[in-house]
């Protein structure tokens, strides 16, 4: 059995909701665009809502389960609390809907309107009770990071409830320079998901959510594992300015997981040997065309893997990251 924990979905004839709001433009049956307003955002097939497709495509790959979940750009985050809310059970409830098929093979997770935290409690707990598995969150809310007092009181929340948080970049940062190359997903991407750990560390998250919660970033974590030395320096260094928590840098490894989306086997045993076998999971990004084909590739191709790691990897520890 092989677990790929980072798949995304978009629900077929999302509407047009106005007031710059991402919508799905229907080009013919297989093809749509993603609309933010009426700006063109990102074409898309019909693997993102098509259950029998993925399924196809998930047994030519050998993945058994796949998580599914929200594209990010449908959030929501900058639209007022009640609205950001509807968006997401509209989603959650459509989410669903694409996953019956499968008839348990697509694990469906959640989105949730993170910018109010009683509104984001309270739809985790109906989504969960209607079916999902886990929630996807973005790594900030405008200027909010994931060490903000309400995000903190989500986690906790998800915590107690044995519910497992994917954390998945967006709203990248733009400019002249970043708009080439892809450079906001080349560069902005791995940066933001790198940022969000460090604001779980150094912000002092880790101290204050129970050891139960189980979270994992994508991308790999960005490019946390390779400057681990220079945070851990710095926090030493300079207690000064640096953070808030109780311990180093390194002192939080365990405490969280990172998908495989690294193509490189070199990029990988950085992961496996800065966070630990236990702490890194399959991750493919599908449908999008950044992501890894065939899913788990850059894991069964990772020869310094010993068997009992890459077993791990693509199916033990995602096991325990779902409870299943």
């Amino acid at each position: 059995m092989t677990i790929d924990v980072h798949t995304h979905f978009v629900p077929n004839g999302w509407p047009d909701l106005g007031d710059g709001r991402p919508w799905l433009r229907p080009d013919s049956e297989r093809e749509a665009m993603i609309m933010v307003g009426s700006s063109e955002f990102r074409r898309i097939r019909s693997d993102c809502w098509d259950a029998p497709l993925r399924l196809a495509d998930m047994d030519e790959d050998g993945i058994d389960l796949q998580v599914v979940s929200p594209t990010p750009v449908f959030f929501g985050y900058d639209a007022p609390a009640g609205e950001a809310e509807k968006i997401s059970r509209i989603f959650n409830d459509l989410a669903l809907e694409i996953c019956a098929p499968g008839e348990g093979r697509l694990i469906p997770f959640c989105q949730v309107p993170l910018q109010d935290t009683d509104a984001a409690c309270r739809e985790l707990e109906r989504a969960v009770a209607a079916g999902h598995r886990g929630v996807e969150i973005g790594n900030h809310v405008g200027d909010r990071d994931l060490d903000d007092a309400g995000i903190v009181t989500f986690l906790q929340h998800a915590a107690s409830l044995g519910v497992p948080v994917f954390v998945h970049p967006w709203d990248m940062p733009a400019g002249p320079r970043l708009d080439r190359w892809m450079a906001r997903w080349l560069t902005g991407m791995p940066a933001e998901t790198h940022l969000s750990i460090i604001a779980m560390i150094l912000g002092g998250v880790f101290d204050q959510v129970p050891e139960s919660l189980r979270i994992c970033f994508a991308h790999g974590g960005g490019s946390f594992a390779f400057w681990l030395g220079r945070f851990d320096n710095a926090w030493r260094a300079r207690q000064d300015i640096i953070g808030t928590s109780e311990r180093p840098p390194a002192a939080y490894t365990g405490r969280f997981s990172v998908d495989s989306v690294v193509f490189d086997p070199a990029a990988l045993r950085t992961l496996v040997d800065v966070l630990g076998p236990t702490q890194v999971m399959v991750g493919s990004d599908y449908p999008y065309p950044l992501g890894e084909r065939p899913a788990g590739d850059v894991v069964r191709r990772a020869d310094f893997l010993s068997d009992a790691s890459r077993e791990l990897i693509l199916r033990g520890n995602a096991r325990r990251f779902l409870g299943l």
